[in-house]
C-alpha cells in the first residue's frame, strides 16, 4: 500500500431530519488536531436528502473541504445507501483517516466501511493523536471494563478508522467566517439496492425533556439514591439549574431509571459545564463517562469514595440533606 496516495481527515457528519447531530461537530475539533499534525486538510462528508443546514455547520466548526451528497433515497439512515455512497468517496479521494460517532447509525457504517475497504477500525476512542515519524494515528479506548487504556494503531493498511463516542470530546469553537470548499457529488442508490426501510420513530425522551448527551447541567444518582422515588429531589435540583437527571449502572440495574440516563462507559459519554454527583461512589466504568466535564461536584457520605478523586468540589455527608439545601437556596437566590 502506497499510503502517500491517502490524504486528508474525514470526519462523517451524521444528520436527523436536516439537521447534524452534534457528535460529527465535536469530532470536527478532534479532525483538525490530527489533520494539523498530519499537515493535511479537514474534511467533512454529508449525505441526506437536504444537506445545507449541516455543510454550514461543518463549515463553521472548521472544515476545510465538505463532500455533499443529496438524494430521496437518503432522507433517512440506511446501511446499504450510506455505505454505498461513502464507499464511492473513499475510492475516488482516498482519505487517510475516518472518524465517525459511535451512535447507533455511526456504528453500523463505520464497521461495514472497514470490512469494504479491508481496513481496521477502533471503537469508542477517548483520545486521539498522531505518531510523529510514521503518521499512523493512536486510537485510545478503554479496555478490560475500563479499568485499562488501549492505544491501538492501523500500522499497515488506510484508512484509519475510529468511532468515538458523543460527549467524548466537546465542540470546537464556531467560526462564522470559514468558508470552505463545497464539492457535491451525483451518486445514487437504487431502491432494490436498499435492503430496510424506516417504518417510524420513537422519542428517547419527551417533548422538552433535556437529551443526557446535549445537557449543560446533569444531576447523577447512584447506588446511594436508595430508591426510584428518591431521585425526585435530583430533578427538582437539575430543574432549578436548567439541567437534567443522570444515573450510574447500578441506579439502572436496580430498575431506578431506564438505561438511556446511565453515565458510563456502557451508558452514554457527557462532558457538560456541570456534573453532580450524588451517592455515586465513583467506579472507573463510571468516570470514564464523565470526567471530561468542566466542573464536578460530588455528594457523598463516604469520605473515601473514589469519586472524590476526580471532583473539583465534594461535599461529605447525607445526600438527602444537601440536595434539597441546594436547591432551596437556589430558588431563594433566583427570588431574591
Amino acid at each position: 500500500m502506497n499510503f502517500d496516495t491517502y490524504q486528508d481527515v474525514w470526519v462523517f457528519i451524521e444528520c436527523f431530519q436536516g439537521e447534524p447531530k452534534s457528535v460529527g461537530l465535536e469530532l470536527l475539533g478532534q479532525g483538525r488536531r490530527l489533520a494539523d499534525s498530519l499537515k493535511q486538510k479537514l474534511c467533512a462528508v454529508v449525505i441526506g436528502k437536504s444537506v445545507d443546514a449541516a455543510i454550514a455547520a461543518a463549515g463553521m466548526y472548521g472544515a476545510d473541504k465538505v463532500y455533499a451528497v443529496e438524494g430521496d433515497e437518503y432522507e433517512t439512515y440506511s446501511a446499504d445507501a450510506y455505505g454505498h455512497v461513502f464507499l464511492e468517496l473513499c475510492r475516488k479521494y482516498s482519505p487517510n483517516t475516518i472518524l465517525v460517532g459511535a451512535t447507533v447509525n455511526g456504528r453500523d457504517l463505520g464497521s461495514k466501511l472497514a470490512v469494504s475497504l479491508h481496513t481496521g477500525l477502533t471503537a469508542d476512542c477517548t483520545a486521539l493523536s498522531v505518531e510523529e515519524e510514521t503518521g499512523n494515528v493512536v486510537w485510545e479506548r478503554p479496555a478490560f471494563g475500563g479499568n485499562l487504556y488501549a492505544q491501538i494503531l492501523c500500522a499497515d493498511t488506510r484508512p484509519q478508522m475510529g468511532t468515538c463516542r458523543p460527549g467524548a470530546f466537546k465542540k470546537p469553537e464556531p467560526s462564522p467566517d470559514n468558508h470552505p470548499i463545497v464539492i457535491r457529488e451525483d451518486i445514487s442508490t437504487p431502491a432494490d439496492a436498499i435492503r430496510t426501510k424506516v417504518i417510524d420513530f420513537i422519542k428517547a425522551c419527551e417533548d422538552g425533556e433535556i437529551k443526557l448527551d446535549e445537557a449543560q447541567v446533569i444531576v447523577s444518582g447512584g447506588r446511594g439514591m436508595k430508591n426510584a422515588e428518591n431521585f425526585g429531589i435530583l430533578k427538582e435540583l437539575a430543574d432549578e439549574l436548567g439541567g437534567t437527571v443522570g444515573c450510574s449502572r447500578a441506579a439502572v440495574d436496580a430498575g431506578w431509571l431506564p438505561q438511556t440516563k446511565q453515565v458510563g462507559q456502557t451508558g452514554s459519554t457527557v462532558s457538560p459545564k456541570i456534573y453532580i454527583a450524588c451517592g455515586i461512589s465513583g467506579a472507573v466504568q463510571h468516570v470514564a463517562g464523565m470526567s471530561e466535564s468542566d466542573t464536578i461536584i460530588a455528594i457523598n457520605q463516604d469520605e473515601t469514595a473514589p469519586i472524590f478523586e476526580v471532583a473539583d468540589y465534594g461535599i461529605v455527608g447525607d445526600l438527602f440533606e444537601i440536595v434539597p439545601a441546594l436547591t432551596k437556596e437556589l430558588r431563594a437566590r433566583k427570588q431574591g
